[in-house]
């Protein structure tokens, strides 16, 4: 608990005093924000907000799981492979999104890498990330990944083999990705629901911790390698969103832009896979989910009816152009994202329950 309240508290700290030291200096070389032209017009006196702020998200990120790990130190728990490789998945597709971020910037357009040029980048990462979960057995013989379909547990009677668990993980990176970065289209939206997403998470990984199969192996225990480390991710993650949030909440002083986006997206693909939550992960990241539907059924929708489902997508636009206050939306979509939250920390502890054969009391 120690480990998790320091990652927490130095990720916090890290996040809210870099990120200011990332508002002058790109607003010193003038990297600004450019708009969507088709975008709401209300969006268009945000031209020339500093972008990239992902930076900070990423910074703090890091600072606090290493400074959970120096206080870990004396007592012996280290770094793990889960920690690192959802880490390492969550800084490569920041990568991608910070040359992408570099790219708009630098050609001042509102587009930066093609959709084929990011989705190379994300499969790349998603493979190497798929690869190396496989490895790297623990004491039990558990790896990082599971070739099993999971909900809340590994699903044994369903395998997936090699190729399919790399093909499933290559859809979960890509897909969290893009659904993070769609829903980063309000100041403050994206970095709120994920403090939101991942503190929820923060609890699911510290339960599968005091209840491992490697401490003690009883009915409803889980096989997850390293819960731990990954509750410590789960708390610097969070807390480095907050920090972001204190300067990215309306009106904005500087946006996360791809580069962290598309890195918090490969956050949660990669916590769902190490944590075996992959389908719990669709409950509790529900807005995000239907943040990308949303552009999904309205790309169908035109494609087949020439009509179009919402005003514009994804649907907080919708919102917006039907005369919500841009601040009206964000906090109500918070507020689906912690009932979201809510309800998977639900369903989570209802599949032990119902696991254990034990009752509320």
């Amino acid at each position: 608990m120690r480990q998790i309240l320091v990652a927490a508290m130095v990720a916090l700290a890290v996040s809210t005093m870099a990120t200011p030291l990332l508002i002058r200096l790109f607003t010193r070389h003038r990297l600004g924000q450019e708009i969507r032209a088709d975008g709401p017009q209300t969006h268009l006196a945000k031209r020339g907000t500093p972008t990239m702020g992902g930076i900070a998200i990423l910074i703090g990120l890091w600072a606090g799981y290493l400074a959970a790990h120096l206080v870990g130190a004396r007592g012996g728990t280290g770094a793990t492979a889960s920690g690192l490789l959802v880490l390492g998945l969550a800084t490569a597709l920041g990568a991608v999104g910070f040359l992408d971020d570099y790219i708009k910037l630098s050609k001042q357009r509102s587009l930066g890498l093609t959709a084929s040029g990011k989705y190379v980048g994300q499969l790349g990462a998603a493979v190497i990330f798929g690869v190396l979960a496989l490895q790297f057995r623990g004491g039990g013989g558990s790896t990082p990944g599971s070739k099993q379909v999971s909900i809340v547990r590994d699903i044994t009677t369903v395998s997936l083999g090699l190729i399919g668990f790399l093909v499933v993980a290559c859809v979960l990176v890509v897909a969290w990705s893009n659904a993070v970065n769609i829903t980063d289209g309000l100041d403050g939206l994206a970095a709120g629901s994920m403090g939101l997403t991942l503190g929820s998470y923060v609890l699911i990984t510290f339960w599968q911790y005091t209840h491992s199969c490697a401490a003690k192996a009883v009915p409803g225990c889980y096989t997850v390698r390293d819960p731990l480390d990954l509750s410590i991710v789960c708390a610097a993650g969070a807390a480095a969103c907050v920090g972001f949030l204190w300067w990215n909440a309306a009106p904005a002083k500087i946006f996360m832009g791809d580069t962290g986006s598309l890195a918090l997206g490969g956050l949660l693909a990669g916590l769902s896979i190490t944590s075996r939550t992959e389908l719990l992960m669709v409950a509790v990241g529900a807005l995000f989910v239907a943040e990308i539907l949303s552009v999904l059924l309205q790309i169908v929708m035109f494609r087949t009816t020439r009509t179009r489902l919402f005003k514009m997508a994804p649907f907080h636009h919708h919102f917006e152009l039907t005369g919500w206050p841009e601040t009206t939306v964000i906090i109500r979509f918070w507020l689906l994202a912690a009932i979201a939250s809510a309800t998977g920390l639900i369903a989570f502890y209802g599949e032990h329950l119902t696991t254990t054969g034990s009752q509320l009391p």
